[in-house]
């Protein structure tokens, strides 16, 4: 029994690496096409939003209560676990609301994602940023299911898989986010 619960544990771990690979291996693409569309001549060079800076610090510290709720599950402290899982839950949905807050901000600067008013500057900026809230959404739904489960009192010092792998998905793309970021701010 305790053999099976090592291969199941071994394979969805790959399964989830395999599936963050193929992920950076997108980001890696659209942040490569855009420093190569950097060099056409309707390139336009803009400021990131503020919303964007505030969505970041959010995302950190989402990533600093995952981690404290995966540690308190190692002690069987499943009350504060809960609470830190909420705690990174409202962070990751005040993420995404100063993410829009971003977009908002980019279209009363006239930079749109489509239409005459676009450019490709803004357009790859939207779609390597909603992209990337695609990926927190699902990030969100995991959250939330390893919360009930966690809740329902699934998870112990000894059996913390869906945790683990919830963390490790949200950890993925809190990092990814701050590549993008640091990408947008150096790069952009």
């Amino acid at each position: 029994m305790i053999m099976q619960q090592k291969v199941k544990e071994k394979t969805y771990k790959q399964m989830l690496w395999v599936s963050m690979i193929s992920m950076t291996m997108m980001f890696a693409g659209l942040t490569s096409a855009y420093v190569v569309s950097k060099n056409r001549e309707d390139w336009v060079s803009f400021d990131l939003p503020s919303s964007f800076y505030i969505s970041t610090l959010l995302i950190v510290i989402s990533s600093l209560t995952f981690y404290l709720a995966k540690r308190f599950i190692k002690n069987n402290d499943t009350s504060k676990t809960s609470l830190f899982l909420i705690i990174t839950l409202l962070l990751g949905v005040g993420f995404v609301y100063f993410q829009f807050q971003g977009f908002k901000q980019l279209i009363e600067a006239g930079l749109y994602f489509t239409g005459k008013e676009s450019n490709v500057s803004t357009s790859f900026l939207y779609v390597i940023t909603i992209s990337h809230l695609a990926h927190i959404l699902a990030g969100i739904v995991v959250l939330s299911t390893v919360l009930i489960q966690n809740i329902r009192g699934k998870y112990s010092a000894t059996n913390s898989l869906g945790l683990e792998l919830g963390a490790i998905f949200w950890h993925f793309v809190d990092a990814l986010w701050i590549y993008l970021f640091l990408f947008f701010y150096f790069i952009g």
